[in-house]
């Protein structure tokens, strides 16, 4: 056995005041001080882009780009445009390590620290070299960047922490002396960017205010945890990695703690209840750096043997609108809604454009959302996540029920359904009581509501009626979403790559279900009736009638009728075409018929609006069924603009 000697090396400020260190061993941080042995590893040149990445980086700029400083001689700067990740820039820094470097996104620079004790400043799109200067005795562990002021703070071997005025000539306005051993990493609090943290070799983290010599207050015996800024005390203690830990990230968009371990494994932790989410295990040998974008769910890992960016959950906002174009939204646990009816009069709405919504502060939820939606009357919305649900009033904003739950689904009616388990599955009556408790004989990974309720394996889906959930009907296909139209009789199946229209013959299956006859392990005969297949992948969709609109992944918004697929809209950036563009994704919140204009939303909650006329969606509805009499009937009530849509 060893008995490793634990020094803290990282802290990290979380956005509520909370910061969370990691550990470090004194035989790993303590690294001879002679020329070119900057690590216990023999360094392998020709790997070097890639070895003991020491920081990591991502801004938010016009472009994707990583910064990564080694534990060698330059500092890169990788474009990630098109998830090519191809080199953009490298800057020859020094002849020793650079150990931390920083994006200023709003000079253009990067500025670096290094072993030489030299900080240097380069402009990463000219890549001249903007300031070079001595800035401390021993060795720069790292440098950290004022969210809003020309600061600069550094920090040292020397035992120093200085902070740098890039407005006055780069001058050293202050220092801050106090710690008893190397500081390894210093950080702004984001909630309060007056103070800052710093994490030394001595055990401890210091807190600081810009301004004043000596620290706030000082922690003791640091181990790995989460510690309350305002209280001094550990909150949580994270424990589950088996080697030191060194890189730590809160997530500025997720409830999620990161951490990165010599162990060659990346643990997600929530932030809340502080248990362990997922573990991600690479191959890439020791985590040192932990990156994130903010307004994204993007992180970069930084291994020993490469670098690795990778999505966590997904863009999908959290948000429903109801029939009357009232729309409910999360943004982490604050709720908030908008109605698109109380656009001004006198606005002119244009298609594609972002409505000038006015933002009204609906209340809080208990749990983080991962899933929202309005009753089918609009009266009610669910929240589900952390493997809970709540429902509360849409108005009011009051709970009116709450339990487990990993999935809900509403009824069509009202009923809903939630899955506690692949095993277990629960039924609910419109007054919140329990009808059903139900152990399928597969594993239900998914379910899905609408006019029945489906339970999902991951290559087949059951559906089964909701008064008694009586076995209906088996498809054999992997679905990704399901979508029902308003009048019940018709089923939209999303797989991989394409779609599926169904017909359900309701009659059908109300001759066995409600008359009482057996239906054997077939299901009901005729329960569905494929109509057509679409070689599309749905990524949103929605029902207008009979007309499944649905955006692509080409994120082409398009709408089907009887099988003919129409685009409504092109979204590709890069199509040269007369029809509007987006430079983003788009996802589907419902439409209006009152307006005749369907509404999308992005992740940043703009919600643009196209018009699609009701009365051009009856009109092919009726052509699609051969009722001619009926369609001549509206297509005066079309405007010619629209003759050729």
């Amino acid at each position: 056995m060893f008995d490793f000697d634990l020094h803290l090396h990282n802290v990290v400020q979380l956005t509520d005041g909370r910061f969370v260190g990691s550990e470090e061993t004194c035989a790993k941080v303590r690294e001879s001080k002679v020329c070119g042995s900057t690590s216990h590893r023999a360094m392998d040149f020709s790997k070097f882009v890639f070895r003991n990445c020491g920081y990591m980086e991502l801004p938010v700029t016009d472009r994707e780009l990583i910064l990564k400083s080694f534990y060698l001689l330059t500092a890169d700067v990788k474009s990630n445009s098109c998830g090519l990740q191809t080199m953009a820039k490298s800057f020859e820094v020094s002849e020793l390590p650079v150990r931390s470097a920083k994006f200023i996104a709003r000079k253009q620079w990067v500025v670096a620290g290094a072993d030489d004790m030299f900080i240097r400043v380069y402009n990463y799109n000219t890549m001249d070299k903007v300031k070079v200067f001595e800035a401390h005795t021993d060795y720069i562990r790292c440098v950290a960047v004022h969210p809003t002021l020309p600061y600069v703070l550094s920090s040292s071997d020397d035992m120093l922490i200085k902070l740098w005025d890039w407005d006055k000539g780069w001058v050293c306005t202050q220092i801050f002396e106090g710690h008893s051993h190397y500081v390894m990493q210093v950080t702004f609090n984001p909630k309060d960017t007056n103070t800052f943290a710093s994490a030394s070799l001595d055990r401890t983290i210091k807190i600081w205010n810009l301004g004043s010599p000596d620290p706030n207050f000082t922690l003791d015996a640091h181990l790995k945890g989460v510690w309350d800024y305002q209280t001094k005390s550990c909150v949580q203690t994270l424990e589950g990695h088996t080697h030191n830990v060194s890189a730590v990230c809160f997530h500025p968009e997720l409830p999620i703690i990161i951490t990165g371990s010599e162990d060659g494994t990346v643990r997600i932790w929530h932030s809340t209840t502080y248990r362990l989410e997922n573990t991600l295990n690479y191959g890439l040998e020791r985590v040192w750096a932990i990156g994130y974008m903010k307004g994204s769910r993007r992180v970069v890992i930084g291994y020993d043997e490469g670098t690795i960016m990778v999505k966590i959950g997904r863009e999908i906002p959290v948000a429903s609108m109801d029939s009357s174009g009232k729309i409910i939204w999360a943004k982490h646990n604050e709720i908030q809604t908008v109605d698109i009816r109380r656009v001004g009069a006198g606005y002119e709405v244009t298609d594609g454009e972002r409505l000038p919504l006015a933002v009204k502060e609906l209340g809080t939820c208990d749990l983080y959302p991962q899933y929202l939606k309005h009753n089918p009357n609009g009266r009610f919305v669910v929240v589900c996540g952390d493997g809970e649900y709540i429902i509360y009033t849409a108005v009011a904003w009051r709970n009116r029920s709450f339990g487990s739950a990993l999935e809900f689904v509403w009824s069509s009616e009202g009923e809903y359904a939630v899955r506690e388990s692949t095993s277990k599955i629960k039924i609910f009556s419109k007054n919140f009581q329990e009808k059903k408790s139900i152990r399928p004989t597969f594993s239900a990974e998914r379910i899905y509501g609408g006019t029945l309720l489906a339970m999902c394996s991951n290559d087949f889906i059951c559906f089964y009626d909701w008064a008694e959930c009586r076995f209906i009907y088996r498809i054999d296909v992997t679905v990704k979403n399901l979508y029902w139209a308003d009048s019940g009789d018709l089923v939209a199946i999303a797989s991989d790559s394409s779609f599926y229209i169904l017909k359900y013959n309701r009659d059908k299956v109300s001759y066995y279900v409600d008359g009482g006859r057996p239906i054997d392990e077939q299901g009901v005969e005729d329960a569905f009736e494929l109509l057509h297949e679409t070689n599309e992948r749905v990524r949103t969709g929605i029902w207008v009638g009979d007309c499944f609109i649905y955006n692509n992944s080409s994120w082409r918004l398009n709408y089907c009728v009887g099988g003919e697929v129409q685009s409504v809209v092109d979204f590709i950036q890069h199509v040269v075409t007369t029809m509007f563009h987006l430079d983003r994704p788009m996802y589907l919140l419902g439409y209006l018929a009152s307006q005749s204009r369907v509404y999308l939303i992005d992740k940043e909650f703009n919600v643009v609006g196209y018009t699609l006329l009701l009365s051009l969606i009856e009109y092919k509805t009726l052509v699609m069924r051969g009722d001619f009499e009926r369609a001549n009937e509206i297509l005066p009530t079309i405007p010619k603009e629209h003759h050729n849509r």
